[in-house]
């Protein structure tokens, strides 16, 4: 699964097919299927897929080991099939992951074959079944006429036989718990961000207003190109942009916060809800700019909680780990940093990734929705901006102990070496205060599976230092639980 690397350019409208003569017959499309992408050692997403690289180690249970490569093979070139060739083709086939690249593990799947007109039948069947269609036609074309008449007589008042609604769509009432009325409602409040660095490289994303005084909220590497140095700029649907500046970036939680440059007073902050308080099947709304269309609306439900993401831009930096909102919301590229809205218009989750089966069309190489988008939850992402917007920097939760990244299945193991030659569980650290040792494999958080060292971390960090966890672990065989006091480090080096 991917995070989203922003800013492909919008292709030309295709200008429309030209029908087919009536009795060509159909071409036969050749039959394509789509290799699954194996997923490479140390990925966290159990069998589901592995990070284009892994963290080298500041966060809360630090990864170990020889940074993967892709976790993704490249797409096979027969994928997709090519399109009959009486048919022209759009050049948008195929789906992919919006994002950080390389996580994507894709499932196999054929085209089948195309349907084949049959010929018409000898003699004269075609001709009665002509007959029959041209009878049928008449029989309604009349019964149509006699309905005409009806209503000409029933409302002649001054000769026209016109129905009318007696309103026009823009004037129709909508509820403020329809989809239409919560979109009305906080699309004032969504931007559409454009990051470029220095040397000009970038692209868009999406954020939302987080509060009065001009601070939006949006993902890490939606911003990312523009930290050091670049241009940023947020425009909100009515078209009035603003400069704006970064005020502080999480790469490991993947959030950001930026600020408008002389901000507007009547900004309206989008209502935060609880994440906790989600339940699988509830209906879901993302606001974005998929592939540039700004002030975008699609809808789905969460389809499953406290999902474990891992996931990278691709370019070298740190990967993001999330317990994550799932969503069959339409998210594309341009959808990162946008709100996840309830039925009521609550913010209850930052889109930020998409599982990808290969490569994107539209000529752009992106990835795009196959119905399984990720979320950050806003419990975690408002503590994170609060931070942000106070210090500057972020603040993650440790154990103080080294996993491994490797793709068991069957838990978190603590290594048997730290990263760099370190010590594998800090000296005087929680792990250690805690009786944890090397080797020890680490299945459950409070009530939580722990499948896997990203699964851990993603767990970590939905807490704050200093809280209180119940770790499940196993040793010689034998399983234990220790009590354990959360400990923190500030900033992403």
């Amino acid at each position: 699964m991917s995070t989203e690397n922003e800013g492909s350019a919008v292709p030309p409208a295709p200008s429309a097919p030209p029908p087919p003569p009536a009795d060509a017959p159909a071409a036969s499309a050749s039959q394509g299927t789509h290799p699954g992408a194996a997923p490479a050692a140390g990925g966290p997403y159990g069998a589901q897929g592995s990070p284009a690289h892994q963290d080298p180690g500041p966060h809360g249970a630090a990864p170990a080991g020889p940074p993967p490569g892709e976790s993704s093979s490249a797409p096979d070139a027969s994928w997709p099939p090519p399109p009959p060739p009486s048919t022209p083709s759009y050049g948008g086939a195929g789906g992919a992951g919006h994002g950080a690249a390389g996580h994507g593990g894709g499932w196999g799947s054929g085209w089948g074959t195309p349907y084949q007109q049959p010929a018409p039948k000898s003699g004269g069947g075609r001709g009665r079944v002509v007959a029959a269609v041209l009878a049928a036609a008449l029989v309604a074309g009349g019964l149509g006429g006699g309905l005409g008449y009806t209503l000409a007589r029933e409302n002649d008042s001054g000769g026209s036989t016109t129905v009318s609604s007696s309103t026009s769509g823009g004037n129709v009432k909508r509820d403020p718990g329809t989809v239409a009325g919560v979109a009305a409602a906080a699309l004032p409040s969504t931007v559409t961000i454009e990051a470029a660095s220095s040397s000009g490289e970038g692209g868009t994303g999406t954020g939302f207003v987080f509060d009065k005084q001009g601070h939006i909220v949006t993902n890490n590497h939606v911003v990312a190109d523009a930290v050091d140095g670049g241009k940023l700029s947020a425009t909100f649907p009515d078209g009035k942009k603003y400069d704006a500046e970064v005020v502080g970036n999480a790469q490991g939680y993947d959030v950001a916060v930026i600020k408008l440059k002389n901000a507007p007073s009547d900004l309206k902050p989008l209502t935060l809800g609880n994440s906790d308080e989600v339940a699988v099947g509830d209906s879901t709304i993302a606001i974005g700019a998929p592939f540039g269309l700004s002030d975008t609306v699609t809808t789905g439900i969460i389809s499953a909680k406290n999902r474990p993401v891992a996931s990278s831009d691709g370019s070298g930096s740190q990967a993001s780990y999330m317990s994550a909102l799932q969503t069959d919301a339409s998210i594309n590229p341009g959808n990162s940093g946008g709100p996840l809205l309830d039925a009521q218009g609550n913010v209850i989750g930052i889109n930020s990734a998409i599982q990808s089966t290969g490569n994107g069309g539209f000529g752009t190489g992106q990835a795009g929705s196959i119905g399984l988008g990720f979320a950050i939850p806003i419990n975690q992402a408002k503590y994170v901006a609060q931070e942000l917007i106070r210090t500057g920097k972020p603040v993650y939760a440790k154990i103080g102990a080294s996993v491994s990244l490797e793709d068991t299945a069957s838990g978190a193991k603590i290594t048997e070496q730290g990263v760099g030659g370190t010590e594998p569980v800090d000296p005087g650290g929680p792990a250690d205060k805690a009786g944890l040792r090397p080797g020890d494999v680490i299945t459950k958080l409070d009530d939580r599976v722990i499948d896997s060292g990203p699964t851990l971390i993603g767990e970590i960090w939905t807490h704050k230092p200093g809280d209180e966890v119940t770790l499940t672990y196993e040793r010689g065989g034998k399983e234990r639980t220790t009590e354990l006091t959360l400990g923190s480090r500030v900033g992403d080096s």
